[in-house]
C-alpha cells in the first residue's frame, strides 16, 4: 500500500480565506477568556503574528489585526469537503485529526500515469479549492501523517526507508496525553528515534501500549486499519464569505471553490450535473436562489462556472451576501466517450449544448428552444416548440421560409400586384391553403414566392375573397 497524507497548516484561517481574497491581516483565535492565535494569514505573519501567541500580544504588534473566533463545525465540514473531492483519485479516503486527509494511492498510480503526475494533480486541485497543503507519501498511513504534520513533503515508496526517516521526527508529533509528553521531554527523549532505542517491554510499561502501537503502525509492524470516509449520496456545500459582498466577481470567486469541489464529487461518481442551484444568503436573512440547468450532464468546472457567471449577471440582489451554498439537485451518469482523430457528431452536440446553456443563462429558459414541424396546413400552427437538439422531421417538399412574421403585414398594391419599396416579382405559386374550418380558425389563402428589388425572397399571400389585399407572411433565408 502507498498512502498520501494531505495536511493543511493554518487550516482555521484557510477556511475563512477561501471565500474571497483578503487584503488585510487576519487571525483565527481560540475561544475562551485566554484566547490565543491558532492561525494567521501571510499579512499578519509578516507583521510578526505567530500561532500560539496571546491575542493581546497579537493586537499589540498589529493594531489593525482582524480576528475571527475558531468555528470547529466549519472546519469539520471543510475537511469533509476535501475528502469528497479526493474521492476522484481513490475510493480509499480517511480523515485523520488534526486537519489531515489520508488517501491510499497505490492502486491508482497507473491511472494517473505515475506518482509524480498524481501528486501534481493533487496539489493543483487543492490550490483550486483554496487551500495550502503539505503532501507526504509513505507505505503506511501513520508514517505519511507524521511526515506531513512535521512539515516534511517526503515521498517514500519503500518500507525499508521508514525507520531512518521516522527516527528524526520529534516526539511532540505523537498522539499522547500531555502528561506522557512531559515525561518524554523530561527523560531526554526528544525524537522518535530515542523512543525506538528503548526496550519495548519497558517502554510499554512506562508510557502505555497505545504509544507503542502508534509507533508500530508508523513502521508497518502491525496493521493500521483506517475508518473509511463515506461520501454523501447527494452533494451540497456551503461557504461563508469573510466580508459581505454583492459584486458578481466577488461572489464568483467563492462559487468557483464550490464548483471545483462539486466536480471532484462528480468525477468519483462518474456522473455529471444536469441541474444545480446556488443559494445566496443575505445579511437580512433572505435567500436568493440562482438555478442553473444543463442540456447535457457536465462535470467541467469551466463550463459550470461560465453558466453561473451568466446567471449571476441577470440576478438583481436585494442586499449584500454573507454566505452561499451550492447544491447538485439532479445528476446523471456520463456515458464513456470514444476519442477519435477526426471530429465526430458527439463533439458537435456538446458544443451546441454549451451554446444553448449559455444563451438560456443570459436570456432565460423560455427564450431558447428548438422548432418541430406539426401536420397542420396553416402556417401559424404548423410548428411546435421543442427542446433544442431534439431530432426533428425533415422539412416538407414545398418551400417554407425560415422566418415567419408573428402577424401578416399588409402590403401596398399596384395594378393588383403587391408592392414593398417597389413592385414584387412573383416567382412561384399560387399554393392554395384552405383549412381550419373545424376549430373556427379557418383560412383561405393563395401563397406566392416573391422577390423584391434587392433580391430578397419573400413569402406573400392574398385572401381568396373579393378583396384584392396582399400580405407579407415570411422571409426566406
Amino acid at each position: 500500500m502507498l498512502w498520501a497524507s494531505l495536511h493543511f497548516p493554518g487550516f482555521p484561517v484557510q477556511v475563512v480565506e477561501r471565500g474571497a481574497p483578503i487584503e488585510y491581516p487576519l487571525a483565527v483565535a481560540s475561544n475562551g477568556s485566554r484566547a490565543e492565535v491558532l492561525a494567521c494569514n501571510a499579512r499578519a505573519s509578516r507583521a510578526g503574528v505567530r500561532p500560539g501567541m496571546s491575542l493581546s500580544a497579537a493586537y499589540a504588534l498589529v493594531p489593525a489585526l482582524r480576528v475571527k473566533a475558531q468555528d470547529l463545525r466549519d472546519e469539520r465540514i471543510a475537511l469533509a469537503g476535501i475528502a469528497v473531492w479526493a474521492g476522484q483519485f481513490t475510493p480509499t479516503v480517511s480523515l485523520a485529526p488534526p486537519g489531515t486527509v489520508l488517501a491510499e494511492i497505490g492502486g491508482c498510480l497507473r491511472l494517473f500515469h505515475g506518482l509524480p503526475r498524481l501528486l501534481e494533480k493533487l496539489r493543483a486541485g487543492i490550490a483550486e479549492l483554496g487551500y495550502d497543503v503539505l503532501v507526504a507519501v509513505a507505505p503506511t498511513a501513520e508514517g505519511a501523517s507524521l511526515f506531513s504534520r512535521a512539515g516534511l513533503e517526503l515521498v517514500l515508496t519503500e518500507r525499508e526507508a521508514l525507520g531512518e526517516q521516522l527516527a528524526r521526527l520529534t516526539t511532540d508529533l505523537l498522539e499522547c496525553p500531555g502528561a506522557i509528553r512531559d515525561i518524554l521531554a523530561n527523560t531526554g527523549m526528544r525524537t522518535i528515534g530515542d523512543c525506538l532505542r528503548l526496550p519495548r517491554d519497558g517502554f510499554a510499561r512506562r508510557f502505555g501500549h497505545g504509544l507503542l502501537h502508534q509507533l508500530d503502525r508508523a513502521l508497518g509492524r502491525i496493521p493500521d486499519p483506517r475508518p473509511p470516509f463515506a461520501p454523501p449520496a447527494r452533494w451540497s456545500a456551503a461557504l461563508t464569505l469573510p466580508a459581505p459582498a454583492w459584486e458578481a466577481e466577488a461572489l464568483l470567486f467563492g462559487a468557483r471553490r464550490l464548483v471545483v469541489e462539486l466536480c471532484g464529487f462528480l468525477a468519483a461518481k462518474q456522473a455529471g450535473v444536469t441541474r444545480l442551484v446556488l443559494e445566496l444568503r443575505h445579511e437580512t436573512g433572505k435567500i436568493t436562489a440562482v438555478p442553473v440547468a444543463f442540456s447535457l450532464p457536465s462535470r467541467d468546472p469551466e463550463r459550470i462556472a461560465a453558466l453561473l457567471r451568466e446567471r449571476l449577471a441577470t440576478v438583481a440582489l436585494p442586499d449584500r451576501v454573507e454566505a452561499m451554498a451550492l447544491a447538485a439537485e439532479e445528476t446523471a451518469q456520463l456515458a464513456p466517450r470514444n476519442f477519435s482523430f477526426f471530429p465526430d457528431r458527439e463533439g458537435v452536440g456538446e458544443n451546441r449544448a454549451a451554446l444553448v446553456e449559455r444563451l438560456r443563462a443570459r436570456l432565460g429558459e423560455g427564450a431558447v428552444h428548438g422548432l418541430q414541424l406539426f401536420p397542420d396546413a396553416r402556417p401559424e400552427l404548423a410548428w411546435r416548440e421543442i427542446e433544442p437538439g431534439t431530432e426533428a422531421p425533415a422539412p416538407p417538399p414545398v418551400p417554407r421560409p425560415a422566418w415567419l412574421l408573428a402577424r401578416p403585414r399588409p402590403l401596398a398594391t399596384e395594378h393588383g400586384l403587391p408592392w414593398l419599396d417597389g413592385p414584387l416579382a412573383l416567382l412561384a405559386g399560387p399554393e392554395r391553403i384552405e383549412s381550419g374550418w373545424w376549430d373556427g380558425n379557418d383560412l383561405r389563402r393563395d401563397y406566392f414566392v416573391a422577390r423584391d428589388g434587392h433580391g430578397a425572397r419573400l413569402w406573400v399571400f392574398r385572401e381568396r375573397q373579393d378583396s384584392p389585399a396582399w400580405y407579407l407572411h415570411g422571409v426566406f433565408a
